[in-house]
């Protein structure tokens, strides 16, 4: 591998390096949802969900589609199930 591949995995898992932003990601791993969703089912402040989704946007992992004017957000990046599997082993 590359300096820049591991560059860019070293920044996809500091993005992971928060425990709400894990939440988020394994809460949509099963199916997509509406932002109102996720921060009722991961009882957090709608602007907690609202910047660690745009975090999460803007490395890639995430993305969302309008809905009227609902945002729904689903996992982009399918790799991200297997890493936390892998975290779920231990």
């Amino acid at each position: 591998m590359d300096k820049k591949s591991y560059t860019a995995w070293a920044d996809i898992l500091k993005t992971l390096g928060h425990p709400i932003r894990l939440r988020i990601l394994e809460s949509l791993l099963d199916a997509e949802k509406f932002v109102s969703t996720i921060w009722g089912n991961l009882d957090l402040p709608q602007s907690t969900v609202s910047q660690h989704l745009s975090v999460l946007r803007s490395k890639g992992l995430v993305q969302y589609e309008r809905c009227g004017s609902k945002v729904k957000y689903f996992v982009r990046d399918r790799r991200i199930e297997e890493i936390i599997k892998l975290m779920k082993v231990r």
